[in-house]
């Protein structure tokens, strides 16, 4: 039968047709009926010839081009530059293609292990699924596309893989990576205050030596630098620079910091804030890159701050911040607030959780801004305070404070309609007492003298950030000065200042300045008693008993590390780590004092201290904390003591060597 069904029909009925036309012939003239016949049966032979042939050259031509297809199939997936594998659930191999020799090191033969020439490429997650993957072996980068093959036995019997090497694209990328634009600012510190006390030619002298240093380093990391102010240059460079500029740990501050005025001993330092790009336009790339100095610069300054990918990387801050004898910028600030408290109609105060005398203090003094232009005002407290609790009790009992406190955890709906929210002793958002508070209200004002770190409360109407001052209750002490002549501070709250300024200067013994002491000395003259203060800070018997019990337990480690640990959440946990990491610090060879305890059930809490050596500012940042060169600490949520406790070591040990790795390479020499 033909392949058209139709033509083989039309045949048929004419065959037929001329056969009934035969037997009509042969019925009226047999000799002509006969020739008829013979035709027909000459046309039905001929016909069925030509069918025969006609099927044979097709099913010919079929086995040609099917032939022809395998041979290029084999041929393409002989020929084709890519690997192509078949694997059995055991990772042997049942299949493959020449392209794999020139791959490995081994001779392939069916059924080998996978893992024996390509170890990096796991086959458990990919199997059953379709998906690409990537690993390395060797310095190659290869590509793998791994498809499930069904087979008799199970719909997923073997798994196809498809590798392509991928080292050109990854070289592509790479130097794509490396020459991405970098942008810099870097800003000297201290300019003026670096060249008072100097006559023309030494000022001369030491602007040419601030100048060389900078260019030389730029020139050595073969960027394009531009000054643009006496004390602010811009920089473009590759990322590749950059990274060279990060192994070196940004050595041009230590080369820069060798520079001091000869007269006052003062060092000249560098803020430096680096952007690289990644989708953003130069323009968007210059903010970034001049927040990073702000970041540097509200940070104490003598470091560089690097973002890279969304984060922040800090490098230097081995130097205290250089306190600023002008009060120029609190009675800015100070105005500020005033007309910030005007117009608004409610104010709320709130310091970091586990409230200590520094942030009580300064949440006091601003309460007096607020209630000297009469609008109503309450502090936010957090649900444990057990260190302020006896003077905040002792307040409640005097007139006018019974209201003035309220509980985090009893907060009533805001039905203020222009609120605002001063944060003191704190810049991190879910450090404050209540964060939630934080999300409520649009107006926030910011008072702190932590530097600050990568996690800071974003979009505040207002930042006060000093941290070469010794506390917050100093800045509020300052701006309460500058507030109002006609502002008179009650001898309670100039109290409660002065303690947060004692309790953080340890004394007036560290981060004291000249501002220090005239803000003591207002506030002595506002009728600050020290008598009573030196009563809040007497402790109990059980106290200095926890106290000598953690000092017993804590354990010398190389590099100067001291360590120990308060597993009982005592009701004044906070204070005891704090005053036992203080005395630890005086053992001789200690640089570095910390101490881990349980501040809550789910809460562990790090106190750490320095000698000023080692920034433990950037090490507690590494758990979420932060605060001053020489003290600083954190909180770790939902957490085991124990693992904080190795984690801290790790992290401070690992710290101490590198720190001590670049003091001991000399910043001159290269």
């Amino acid at each position: 039968m033909p392949r058209n069904l139709n033509a083989w029909l039309d045949i048929c009925f004419i065959l037929f047709a001329a056969l009934i036309l035969t037997g009509i012939l042969t019925y009226y003239n047999l000799f002509i009926g006969l020739g008829a016949g013979l035709v027909w049966l000459c046309l039905l032979f001929f016909g069925r010839e030509r069918c025969l042939c006609r099927s044979e050259e097709f099913e010919h031509y079929c086995h040609t081009v099917i032939s022809n297809v395998n041979s290029a199939a084999n041929y393409a997936l002989e020929k084709l530059p890519q690997v192509i594998i078949l694997v059995d659930k055991e990772g042997r191999i049942q299949w493959f293609n020449k392209e794999l020799e020139k791959h490995i090191n081994i001779e392939p033969t069916y059924n080998i292990a996978m893992a024996d020439f390509w170890p990096e490429l796991d086959l458990e997650p990919l199997w059953g699924r379709n998906g690409k993957t990537v690993f390395v072996h060797e310095n190659i980068h290869y590509q793998v596309i791994h498809r499930p093959v069904s087979t008799k036995e199970t719909p997923c019997g073997m798994l196809a893989l498809y590798i392509q090497d991928n080292s050109a694209l990854e070289i592509l990328k790479g130097i794509h990576a490396d020459s991405r634009t970098t942008l810099m600012y870097i800003q000297i510190d201290n300019f003026n205050d670096v060249l008072q006390g100097l006559n023309d030619t030494e000022q001369n002298s030491l602007i040419f030596e601030t100048n060389k240093a900078i260019t030389d380093w730029m020139n050595h990391l073969e960027g394009f630098l531009r000054k643009v102010s006496e004390d602010l240059y811009v920089a473009v460079m590759e990322k590749r620079n950059l990274d060279t500029a990060m192994e070196e740990k940004f050595d041009v501050l230590d080369k820069v910091r060798n520079l001091q005025n000869p007269v006052r001993h003062l060092s000249v330092t560098l803020s430096i804030g680096v952007a690289v790009a990644d989708r953003q336009n130069l323009n968007q790339l210059g903010g970034k890159a001049y927040s990073m100095l702000e970041m540097a610069l509200s940070r104490g300054g003598d470091q560089v701050a690097v973002l890279k990918r969304g984060k922040t990387e800090f490098y230097g801050g081995k130097t205290n911040a250089v306190e600023k004898y002008t009060r120029v910028k609190a009675r800015i600030i100070s105005n500020s607030i005033y007309e910030l408290i005007q117009e608004s109609d409610e104010v709320f105060i709130m310091g970091h959780q586990n409230e200590d005398f520094d942030s009580l203090g300064a949440a006091i003094g601003v309460s007096r801004m607020a209630k000297y232009l009469k609008k109503p005002v309450h502090i936010i407290l957090s649900e444990f305070n057990t260190g302020i609790s006896k003077f905040t009790e002792t307040l409640k009992t005097k007139e006018g404070y019974s209201e003035l406190f309220l509980p985090a955890n009893k907060l009533i709906n805001i039905t203020a309609e222009r609120p605002v929210l001063f944060v003191v002793d704190t810049h991190i958002p879910h450090l404050t007492a209540s964060p939630e508070l934080l999300e409520r209200i649009k107006d926030v004002v910011v008072i702190d003298h932590h530097r600050r770190s990568s996690n800071f409360i974003k979009n505040a109407r207002l930042t006060y950030s000093e941290p070469a001052t010794s506390s917050t209750s100093e800045l509020v002490t300052e701006l309460l000065i500058y507030f109002s002549d006609d502002l008179t501070l009650p001898r309670v709250e100039a109290t409660a200042l002065y303690a947060g300024i004692l309790v953080d200067t340890k004394n007036f013994a560290v981060q004291t300045g000249v501002r220090t002491f005239d803000a003591a000395a207002y506030l002595r003259r506002c009728g600050a008693d020290p008598v009573s203060v030196r009563q809040m800070f007497r402790s109990d018997f059980e106290t200095e008993q926890a106290k000598a019990q953690a000092k017993a337990q804590a354990r010398m480690m190389p590099g100067g590390l001291i360590i120990t640990m308060c597993r009982e959440p005592l009701p004044n946990i906070q204070v005891i780590a704090a005053q036992v990491a203080d005395s630890m610090l005086r053992i001789e060879d200690v640089r570095v004092s910390m101490v881990v305890f349980q501040l809550t059930p789910d809460v562990i809490g790090i106190s750490a201290r320095s000698t000023g050596t080692i920034n433990v500012q950037v090490i507690m940042e590494q758990f979420g904390g932060g605060g001053h060169q020489n003290v600083a600490g954190a909180q770790i949520v939902n957490s085991d003591i124990d693992t904080v406790f190795e984690d801290v070591i790790t992290a401070t040990q690992l710290f101490i060597e590198e720190n001590d790795k670049n003091e001991s390479n000399t910043a001159t020499g290269r």
